[in-house]
């Protein structure tokens, strides 16, 4: 494995690979010394053409627990605002060494160009409405520490799916690792292709919750959207919002997941964000410990 790109890219093996080395790196995690020396030596390089706190944060962090040196180089205001190409960009990190480039990007497929014009490996850390491949690996790794598997699990993914990138990249994802997996939204917010999806399709949240062992809800991306996919917030609210009372129809065991950030009495209601089946902070946790997975695998630790 060379580049992460896209989750369809990985067999059951190499997924299964990285969720094993996670969990044997979160043990580094709980002692007093959190660093490891595997990295040391190389360059990460996290090209964020678009904001995102979390993610950005959580792929440093990652490669400095495994000693690599990391440049942040924010597209905001640098010579790329200036309307500088990213193959220009890619070029300039070429000449730099890097060994790893963490790469963000409004359009989609952006992750696969850098790809070409690089040595180094290319992490995708999502591209336009396309993959977000580390975010469905640390949501399957967070449900197989919670559930202690993932085979057989049904999982509904819930909410925008025509805006998101996580959504695509869970499917392939959870049904290379033997999950059933289920789309819940209304059909204006469901990509046209989906038909080509492997995955079942739902207009009806309250049909699926008894029979979820996980409900992973997307943020309604209301920054992508002019209002004419849904008539309210509070229509959506009322047909696709998780509340207490939903949550109640679920199996005891169930886990409810959310990519973050969450917009609370949107898609989520405050109580079901905060009670210990919801495991968004947990998901943050283990962020970091996927993707320092991801950094050791691709970037040749031994």
């Amino acid at each position: 494995m060379r580049h992460l790109l896209s989750t369809g890219d990985l067999d059951r093996d190499q997924a299964t690979l990285i969720l094993d080395t996670a969990s044997e790196l979160a043990q580094v995690a709980d002692r007093s010394v959190k660093k490891l020396p595997t990295l040391r030596g190389r360059t990460v390089v996290n090209l964020f053409y678009e904001d995102s706190t979390r993610t950005r944060t959580s792929f440093e962090l990652a490669a400095k627990r495994l000693s690599a040196d990391v440049i942040n180089f924010s597209a905001k205001g640098s010579s790329v605002s200036k309307g500088e190409s990213l193959k220009d960009t890619a070029l300039t990190l070429q000449a730099m060494g890097a060994d790893g480039v963490v790469v963000r990007h409004s359009a989609s497929g952006a992750a696969h160009r850098l790809a070409r014009w690089v040595d180094g490996s290319v992490l995708n850390a999502g591209d336009g409405t396309h993959e977000h491949p580390t975010q469905a690996l640390l949501d399957a790794f967070t449900m197989r520490n919670r559930l202690g598997r993932l085979e057989g699990l049904r999982v509904a993914v819930v909410g925008d799916v025509l805006h998101s990138r996580v959504a695509r990249s869970s499917v392939l994802l959870l049904t290379t690792l033997g999950a059933e997996v289920t789309l819940v939204a209304p059909p204006t917010l469901l990509p046209v292709s989906v038909h080509t999806w492997p995955c079942e399709v739902s207009y009806d949240l309250d049909a699926v919750l008894p029979k979820s062992d996980v409900v992973v809800l997307l943020r309604v991306q209301a920054e992508r959207m002019r209002e004419s996919f849904f008539p309210s917030v509070r229509e959506y609210t009322r047909n696709y919002g998780l509340d207490g009372e939903r949550l109640g129809r679920m199996p005891e065991h169930a886990l409810v997941m959310h990519p973050g950030p969450m917009v609370r009495g949107m898609e989520i209601s405050a109580e079901v964000a905060d009670s210990p089946r919801c495991t968004v902070t947990e998901q943050v946790a283990n962020g970091v410990s996927l993707r320092m997975a991801v950094l050791y695998l691709l970037l040749g630790g031994s």
